[in-house]
């Protein structure tokens, strides 16, 4: 009995994930930008800096890629649902179903507590 409950706690707090994940359209714009270019001279002829606009691609919606990164950190969550899982399953458990019990549970507690966390 306590084997399954551990299985369906599992289940029902694992992460999902769709099938079916659409791609975004790839649609690019574009942006003016001011550039200037050094020119070298010699001496009878002296150096100059030339000036020019020039089209560059981007991604529509002004966001670059540095902004999308999603950096969350749920080691806390962890930690201390790994500690949470593992105290429940020592607690619940008799016997020989401890050797398997306090880890499962601390790990389902571990996932569990990162979920809660925010990873």
């Amino acid at each position: 009995m306590v084997k399954f409950f551990y299985l369906s706690l599992l289940c029902c707090f694992s992460p999902i994930v769709p099938v079916s994940a659409t791609t975004p359209k790839s649609v690019t714009c574009t942006r003016t930008e001011y550039r200037e270019e050094y020119i070298p001279g010699t001496k009878s002829n002296p150096g100059y800096v030339r000036s020019y606009e020039a089209e560059v691609v981007i991604p529509c919606g002004g966001q670059s890629n540095a902004q999308k990164i999603d950096d969350n950190d749920c080691s806390e969550g962890s930690v201390i649902g790994g500690i949470l899982g593992a105290g429940i399953a020592l607690s619940t458990s008799r016997g020989k179903d401890r050797f398997w019990a306090v880890p499962a549970g601390g790990t389902a507690g571990a996932l569990i507590g990162c979920q809660v966390d925010g990873g």
